[in-house]
């Protein structure tokens, strides 16, 4: 009976390097996040003005990240 066994890994794949390559890019995402956050506030109460993100610099954030994105995909090929 034992012939017809067949090994675990073969069965279940071993994913655990994709739930570690997940956990530390949410952490260095949020620490990143959190990082530019605190900037923001700290130049923002160094001239004395509250914190305004307009239209125009929130597209020039979204395209500078998607560009940052894709050279971050570009380090795989």
């Amino acid at each position: 009976m034992e012939e017809n066994l067949v090994p675990v890994e073969e069965i279940v794949p071993d994913n655990s390097w994709k739930v570690k390559t997940l956990v530390a890019g949410g952490i260095l995402g949020a620490l990143v996040g959190l990082g530019a956050a605190f900037l923001l506030t700290k130049r923002a109460e160094q001239k004395g003005t509250p914190l305004a993100l307009t239209p125009n610099k929130g597209v020039q954030l979204g395209v500078m990240i998607a560009g940052l994105l894709r050279s971050i995909l570009s380090l795989g090929e």
